[in-house]
């Protein structure tokens, strides 16, 4: 079965088209083409009873003469009579319907012995009849014995079904056309990308679905952007109060706890500033036609001035639509993760198939495979704390994996070849 709904379409009305020609094509040959073909037949079969007839009545040279004359004219039959001869043995012919409706025919009607020559001669038929003074040799035209309206009625189905195909496959390319441009947006705004030019056409069930999509795509943004609004002046409103207070404590010199408070402020800034980039990872910053080579690049260099070690190789620039701010901190987010538990980190871009994977090896301590499910989660950390010094706030894993995915594309965790953890990306071209 055809897998795209054209093909399917098509298929639907193509093969009631082709049962219909193989019905009309069964009863045309079942009926008309024998019963014409029978009637040719006998048409000639008949002429030559009534030659071979007329000279038994005047068996002298002068009246056959004459018979065969008539004959030529009127019967368009070339006829003649040799005397003590003997007809050749056996038919010669494909023995197709044409033989079989003039054997039957001569039977009916001649009932003497004869043979039929189909192949010696390309458009006549030879027809020899023994009788008792010899052989009578008829050579008449085939196309008193054939049909021509079996051809031009076989051309007459073959043409009108390309036709109605044609005319048929113009059509449903046309109405299948909305639905592949609404499977076009859906895949663009999957991957974070503008459709804001698309509009429904095509039929009402069509239309009736991209404007469910629009209204979908204006939900989605809606909540995203109010989610992002939420966390931003939530962030804003805390870091108020917070500033004031590292105010105050500097105000306290070095009095008792006072560099604990500090440290607690520290600790609430940063958790703010995760809270601030899992928000704007998800926010309205738009695609632009990147080099994802060159991020990676700058992300890479960073990670070895903090004196990582890091094996760094790309198979080519590749070039698509990024969120460059978002997909830089996903990607540093990784390295980094990747820089805090391991001493040397792999790095990996090529093209696979219809995607750009890039992968990043480690041999730290990797994630065992009941928790990696578990990392992606928003402020699920591991170790069960929430320690700076042991890593992070437990977004950053969840902010890799929500760019990502708003690009179309899929992260996944697995064991490294070299002892930890493997990190593969994979982004749709």
């Amino acid at each position: 079965m055809p897998k795209t709904l054209l093909g399917r379409s098509l298929l639907i009305i193509v093969m009631p088209l082709v049962l219909l020609q193989l019905v009309s094509g069964v009863i045309f040959y079942e009926t008309h083409w024998d019963t014409i073909a029978l009637r040719l037949a006998r048409s000639v079969a008949g002429d030559i009873g009534g030659v071979i007839d007329l000279i038994s009545d005047k068996p002298d040279a002068k009246s056959k003469t004459q018979v065969f004359t008539i004959a030529a004219d009127k019967f368009n039959l070339n006829m003649e009579f040799r005397a003590g001869a003997l007809m050749s043995p056996g038919n010669k012919g494909k023995n197709g319907l044409m033989e079989k409706m003039l054997t039957h025919a001569m039977n009916d009607y001649v009932q003497k012995p004869f043979t039929i020559d189909t192949i010696s001669k390309k458009r006549y038929v030879i027809i020899e009849v023994q009788l008792l003074s010899g052989v009578l040799i008829t050579i008449a035209p085939k196309k008193r014995l054939f049909s021509s309206t079996a051809i031009v009625f076989v051309l007459w189905m073959v043409g009108t079904s390309l036709i109605l195909f044609t005319i048929a496959m113009f059509f449903m390319r046309n109405q299948v056309r909305p639905i592949r441009r609404l499977a076009i947006a859906a895949e663009n705004f999957g991957k974070g990308r503008d459709v804001s030019s698309f509009k429904p056409e095509g039929a009402s069930e069509v239309r009736q679905a991209a404007t469910a999509f629009l209204a979908m795509r204006d939900r989605i943004t809606r909540q995203i952007r109010q989610r992002t609004d939420m966390l931003a002046g939530v962030s804003h409103d805390l870091r108020t109060p917070l500033t004031r207070m590292r105010l105050e404590i500097e105000m306290l010199n070095d009095a008792t706890g006072a560099k604990h408070l500090k440290t607690d402020i520290t600790e609430m800034e940063h958790m703010l500033e995760g809270y601030l980039a899992f928000a704007r990872g998800e926010g309205t910053e738009q695609p632009r036609q990147t080099d994802l080579t060159s991020i990676v690049d700058g992300v890479v260099a960073q990670a070895r001035r903090n004196g990582g070690e890091i094996d760094y190789h790309s198979e080519d620039s590749f070039e698509l639509p990024l969120r460059q701010n978002a997909f830089k901190r996903s990607i540093a987010n990784l390295i980094d993760n990747a820089s805090r538990f391991a001493e040397h980190i792999s790095i990996r871009i090529g093209l696979r198939d219809d995607a750009i994977e890039i992968i990043i090896d480690d041999d730290g301590p990797g994630i065992s495979e009941e928790h990696r499910d578990d990392v992606f989660k928003p402020f699920f950390r591991i170790e069960g704390s929430r320690n700076q010094g042991t890593g992070g706030i437990g977004l950053g894993m969840t902010i890799a994996r929500d760019v990502i995915r708003s690009h179309g594309g899929e992260l996944q965790l697995s064991t490294s070849p070299i002892g930890g953890l493997r990190v593969l990306i994979r982004l749709p071209i």
